[in-house]
């Protein structure tokens, strides 16, 4: 009798080992919802669009852009988080789901219920200023905010997102201090400065770009250590007179905990198809963003780790230093 139930597990274990991989031979059958936890109209959505609209054609299954914004994004992260972890939901997410969240906000959901899948891009983000504030340059905004504490405002697109931990950030390095007002995404946050409603944004090239073409936004520079030859036009704020300061925006896919090794497989090697077209690496420059594809999985997931503990500890720290 034992021999008959050890034979029958071993059976099933196999039987379940065939179906894995079967469903990972056949995967994509159907199409694909990639979340994005931002409305349309900024860095992320750009980004998400173009790799949409082009990993369908890899895949040959049409991929569903589904934009769930507000709460840091958080919304958009707990959908994924809850889904089927079949590889038919797919998550644009960066260093805030690796732990950031859930020091800012009541999330159902921890960096566990994910899984990194690949890199996308990694770009600088501009700082930029109104120019009804009177800012015009990085030692104007530091004096001015040393002067007058917590009388300048920094809009952002969310609680806990890059955006606004790169503010964290900025003024930790600077010891100056600024009202945080969140927004529900990239594009809302900017048009404010825009309009004279808040004072600066670290915002992401594409909404740092929509707003300093109207004339009424300035760019004072850019967060990375390094210049970027997507904005040459614009210095590192490291080297205007923050030394020390970098802080990069980065996207890449993730999937429920769960999801087989096989389809994640399936959907690394089919983006990294998708950032080798030029088509795509232009498509992408075209909105300040620079493809930067992972080696590995593996590879993706040692950077996201290493990224969110950054996240981690700037949003502990924006706990004691924003409002």
């Amino acid at each position: 009798m034992m021999k008959k139930i050890m034979k029958l597990s071993l059976a099933c274990i196999a039987l379940g080992i065939v179906a894995t991989a079967h469903g990972a031979e056949n995967y994509p059958d159907r199409p694909i919802t990639l979340v994005i936890g931002f409305p349309p109209g900024g860095g992320a959505d750009n980004v998400g669009r173009v790799y949409a609209n082009n990993l369908s054609k890899v895949l040959k299954q049409p991929v569903v852009v589904e934009n769930r914004p507000g709460a840091g994004s958080t919304i958009g992260a707990a959908q994924v988080a809850k889904a089927k972890p079949d590889g038919y939901t797919l998550y644009l997410g960066n260093s805030s789901v690796m732990g950031s969240d859930s020091i800012l906000y009541n999330v159902n959901y921890t960096a566990d219920d994910f899984m990194p899948v690949a890199r996308l891009t990694i770009a600088p983000m501009i700082l930029i200023a109104s120019k009804a504030s009177g800012i015009n340059s990085i030692q104007d905004l530091i004096k001015r905010a040393k002067e007058s504490p917590d009388k300048l405002n920094v809009a952002s697109s969310g609680n806990g997102v890059i955006t606004h931990l790169a503010a964290v950030e900025f003024m930790g390095i600077s010891h100056t201090k600024f009202m945080h007002i969140p927004f529900k995404g990239g594009a809302p946050a900017t048009q404010s400065v825009a309009a004279g409603d808040t004072d600066i944004s670290f915002a992401t090239a594409p909404s740092a770009r929509a707003v300093i073409d109207t004339g009424k936004v300035i760019g004072l520079g850019i967060t990375t250590s390094e210049a970027s030859s997507l904005v040459p036009q614009y210095q590192p704020i490291s080297e205007l007179g923050v030394p020390g300061y970098n802080v990069s925006n980065w996207w890449g896919v993730f999937v429920p905990k769960g999801t087989p090794q096989g389809v994640i497989d399936v959907l690394f090697k089919a983006t990294n198809e998708v950032l080798a077209d030029a088509g795509v690496q232009q498509s992408l420059a075209n909105n300040y963003e620079e493809a930067k594809p992972s080696a590995s999985v593996e590879e993706f997931a040692r950077f996201a780790r290493q990224e969110g503990e950054q996240g981690l500890r700037l949003a502990k720290a924006s706990l004691e230093t924003v409002n």
